[in-house]
């Protein structure tokens, strides 16, 4: 059943549409990826569900309830920014209290609460301290204990981890996904990162230019894209014109289509290996970059560049000027029409 639904919602400043016709719902207690470039709306829609921006026209439902008009106080939903905006003359349990403190409620109940908050994000031991005195890490992480000791309805995170450095990062995801299914709250982040998407998402809305590009499970917005610009955002596929492509591996592919190829399907080799079900086609290496764990290279067929991700093994690389053979199973050529670029 749905908790929160967008009913044709747009949203206008001035001449610009930044948000334009959107419809979709979330599940209880599912957390909801909006997905994108810069400048696509989907932090001016997480505004929007906040009651930080009115929209210019449809609705927005929580819990059955129409909420398009109410104010933001009135709407119990919890937002964690990119800034962490922790009042620097307060320390950790102070910040953390300050909305039950606020709403009034009961010290007894506001010591207990933010106790529990606090080991929640794992920072006992830096109750009495001030923000000063924090990593950005710790700091985001009274933020996340601060929006959530108010139990809200929803939970919102509008890229609370692109200020962090990567190796506290996966930490961060690992953390806010525990919380996520240890509070059971309904969540909706925010980021333009494909991989941290891949990571932290039940469910992913793919954005493009105020509209829903692609939706679906992680797995199925990587592995089917619909369209030629989901394609190139997620996974960062090969994308070859259908009668270049028909030329270079014999297959038949319509010209009003385009071939798209995830990186990580083709396999190297020195020799041909036949294999039954795929297309062999032979290239030139150009170069290869280091990207963690696996090696991407790139490689020329006739006219042609492709990119090919193996793993990094230090005992088997291919040098620049090789000649070798790509192997790609047909079943990985996947068709997009070219003329496909909304879902």
């Amino acid at each position: 059943m749905s908790y929160i639904e967008f009913r044709n919602v747009v949203k206008r400043f001035g001449d610009a549409t930044v948000l334009d016709h959107l419809t979709f719902s979330v599940r209880q207690g599912d957390l909801v990826t909006l997905l994108g470039p810069s400048g696509c709306g989907k932090s001016t829609l997480l505004r929007c569900l906040a009651g930080l921006e009115t929209v210019t026209e449809g609705k927005i439902f929580l819990d059955g309830t129409d909420i398009t008009d109410l104010p933001s106080s009135s709407r119990n939903i919890g937002m964690v920014f990119q800034q962490y905006s922790l009042f620097p003359n307060m320390n950790v349990e102070q910040n953390i209290g300050f909305g039950l403190k606020m709403e009034k409620c009961p010290p007894d109940e506001i010591r207990g609460r933010v106790r529990d908050a606090v080991a929640l994000v794992e920072l006992e031991g830096k109750e009495k301290a001030y923000p000063a005195s924090l990593s950005g890490g710790q700091q985001q992480r009274v933020a996340l204990a601060r929006a959530v000791v108010m139990r809200p309805k929803v939970l919102l995170l509008d890229e609370p981890l692109s200020a962090i450095d990567a190796k506290l990062r996966k930490s961060l995801q690992q953390r806010i996904r525990e919380i996520h299914k240890e509070l059971g709250l309904t969540t909706i982040f925010v980021t333009h990162d494909q991989d941290e998407a891949m990571v932290m998402s039940d469910m992913i809305q793919l954005f493009h230019a105020g509209r829903i590009e692609q939706a679906g499970t992680p797995i199925s917005v990587y592995t089917a894209p619909v369209s030629v610009f989901a394609a190139g955002f997620m996974g960062s596929y090969n994308q070859i014109d259908g009668a270049v492509f028909s030329r270079l591996s014999g297959m038949q592919i319509p010209p009003e289509d385009m071939v798209a190829i995830r990186p990580e399907t083709i396999s190297l080799s020195r020799e041909k290996t036949a294999q039954q079900g795929c297309c062999e086609l032979s290239g030139t290496v150009l170069d290869s970059t280091p990207r963690g764990n696996v090696l991407r290279y790139r490689l020329q067929v006739e006219d042609t560049e492709f990119r090919v991700d193996v793993l990094f093994r230090s005992f088997h690389l291919f040098q620049a000027g090789e000649r070798l053979w790509l192997t790609i199973p047909e079943r990985d050529c996947l068709r997009i029409l070219k003329g496909a670029e909304t879902a």
